[in-house]
Formats: structure tokens, sequence, C-alpha cells
């Protein structure tokens, strides 16, 4: 429990994790964005258990990240879609994936993509603006979130 005198930061960062945090959601994310929709693969490749999986399953389709799609009726059975909001979270996604493979798996990465131009993919984030690396030019930040130090 935070100490009374606590007052967290706004930030949006801080929102995100409130909603996919935790390693169950992010998981699910990864599956979808491998393609995998139905329930038992799901479990499957990250590992939840079954109630577990349900209600992150719900949390995500009740936030909009993904969406359900019927495909039996008997019984009633679903497969899971990202939204486009769940969509962009693979950008977060590879971006985790390419520094996972730098500072934990960099002799041996478990998993590598190819992009649409033939080259192994190598994400970045750059300034939408000029094209330049947004780490290195990122200063001066405003808003609600920012505190004098």
């Amino acid at each position: 429990m935070p100490p009374k005198e606590a007052d967290p930061r706004p930030c949006s960062i801080a929102d995100t994790l409130e909603l996919i945090g935790e390693r169950w959601s992010v998981l699910v994310v990864r599956e979808l964005f491998h393609g995998v929709r139905r329930f038992d693969g799901i479990a499957r490749n990250t590992g939840a258990s079954r109630d577990i999986l349900t209600t992150r399953l719900r949390k995500l389709e009740s936030a909009g990240i993904i969406r359900r799609e019927r495909y039996s009726d008997r019984p009633a059975r679903y497969e899971y879609h990202l939204t486009a909001a769940g969509r962009e979270l693979g950008d977060v996604l590879l971006l985790l994936l390419k520094w996972g493979d730098k500072h934990i798996n960099p002799d041996d990465p478990p998993v590598t993509w190819t992009h649409s131009c033939g080259a192994d993919l190598v994400p970045e984030v750059v300034c939408a603006a000029c094209g330049e690396p947004a780490r290195e030019g990122a200063h001066s930040p405003h808003g609600r979130g920012v505190r004098p130090t």
C-alpha cells in the first residue's frame, strides 16, 4: 500500500500498465500477434491457467483491445482477434522483443521476424516529424504529468 503522502505522477505509461501490465495480458496479445486465435492454443502457448486466461481475455475485450468472434454454435466457441488498438500494441511487443534479444538472448534470439522488404526486422522508435530516433531527441517534457525537479 502506498504511503499517505504518495502522489503518483499522472502518466499514460502507468495507465497502460494498469490495463495490460501483467504477464498474461501481454502474452495473450503476443499470441494473437502470432496468429493464434483460439482459447486452447493461447492457453498452451502462454502457460496460463484456464481461469486466469478467461479473466484476462474478458478484461482485454472490455478494454477494446481484443474482440471475440463465434466460430461454433454447439458448443459455443470463440476466436479472439486484435482490434486496431490491440494491433498497435504489436509495436510495443516488437520493442520488448528487440530489448530482450539484445539484453537477455544476445547469442540466440528465440524468434525473429522478416519485414515485408525482405530484411530481418529491427524495430526502432522514430519521431514522426523528422524520422530521427526518438530516444536521442526526447527533451522538454510538458503536460499535467510534469513536476518540478
